[in-house]
């Protein structure tokens, strides 16, 4: 049995480092690319999250400004320039920061091209149009497939290697406990990672939704007042900084570079993947031509049904965190309950 599960490691051992041996230099470019994109993305996360910080010093001063700052931390240029260093190292050719544990999931995706026409890959390519945009999605989705693809035949070579030879050792607990539960959650761990994107597409939905009413009340509020659609949808865009406002704002460029408002509104709706956004930016494409009387007023019907729904969903969640608290108040009623009747009961033996 334990030369059977030994073969069994040392083949997938075998075949990742055979793997492993066929990079080329397109599998190192395309891991460098995949590498270079989430350095941008962390950078500009950095940034929106000390704008985010930022505004709220503004709200403070003197003393009072210098204490939530420090609370808050500093500036990020430090963490910044690392990441931009990186970059400039792997635009030089340097591609010793990239992991080479996902290079045979590139070599697998090159070489069997059936990979990329499999449901996994359409599902992930989908929730990385709507995270990363077109351009960038099918270099974050062959990225993640190779982990997918590479993590799971190194690590389960690595647990069952392990484990057999702390069987052999004559450890037969721990070795069935690496054979197990070592193998368990290494296939546990690179399932979370596809499901971390799900879990990002929700949350960024989540709170799209929750931003909405918001927007579209301050866009009503600016067309109603004289100010032409693409200069509210401007100012709005530049007035926060969080998800749905950055994807305004890329439709706002866009627009700036003379693209096609059915273009720009249309790649709008894909990216937030929402009938709240889909229904404003259909209704603004069909009323760039009416003057902003008409599409004032279906703004401020849009803003009413926004905060309704709005209403209706902190009820629903209102009541969703009540029937969590059930349980624990439960055992806090009987706990209490126990402490109150003990002591009676002990009197009571005693007497």
């Amino acid at each position: 049995m334990l030369f059977v599960i030994l073969t069994l490691a040392t083949g997938m051992a075998a075949a990742w480092l055979m793997l492993l041996g066929r990079v080329t230099q397109e599998d190192w470019v395309c891991a460098a690319y995949s590498k270079v994109f989430d350095n941008l993305a962390a950078i500009e996360k950095t940034r929106q999250k000390y704008n985010a910080r930022r505004l709220k010093l503004l709200k403070y001063q003197g003393i009072l400004a210098a204490g939530m700052g420090a609370l808050l931390g500093g500036t990020p240029e430090k963490a910044i320039r690392k990441l931009e260093l990186s970059n400039e190292r792997l635009q030089g050719g340097d591609l010793r920061g990239l992991n080479i544990f996902a290079l045979p999931g590139y070599v697998l995706q090159r070489e069997y091209v059936g990979i990329g026409k499999g449901n996994i890959h359409k599902t992930i390519m989908a929730k990385s149009n709507e995270l990363y945009g077109r351009k960038h999605s099918p270099h974050k989705t062959t990225s993640l497939l190779a982990k997918l693809l590479s993590y799971p035949v190194i690590g389960v070579s690595v647990t069952l290697t392990l484990g057999t030879l702390l069987l052999g050792t004559g450890d037969e607990r721990g070795g069935l406990a690496v054979l197990g539960i070592g193998t368990v959650l290494i296939l546990i761990v690179v399932f979370a990672l596809y499901d971390e994107l799900s879990d990002q597409v929700k949350k960024r939905r989540l709170m799209i939704g929750r931003q909405f009413p918001h927007v579209v009340s301050k866009l009503a509020l600016l067309v109603t007042s004289g100010m032409i659609m693409d200069r509210a949808w401007k100012e709005t865009a530049f007035s926060q900084e969080s998800e749905l406002y950055m994807e305004m704002r890329k439709t706002s460029e866009e627009l700036d570079n003379l693209v096609s408002p059915e273009a720009a509104y249309g790649s709008f709706i894909n990216r937030c993947n929402t009938k709240e956004t889909a229904k404003l930016a259909a209704a603004i494409m069909q009323n760039l031509s009416k003057g902003n009387a008409e599409i004032g007023k279906l703004l401020k019907d849009m803003a009413r049904e926004a905060w309704q729904e709005r209403r209706h969903l902190a009820k629903r969640d209102a009541e969703k965190a009540n029937s969590k608290l059930m349980i624990p108040t439960m055992m806090l009623f009987v706990a209490i309950l126990i402490m109150l009747m003990v002591p009676v009961a002990i009197n009571f033996t005693g007497i």
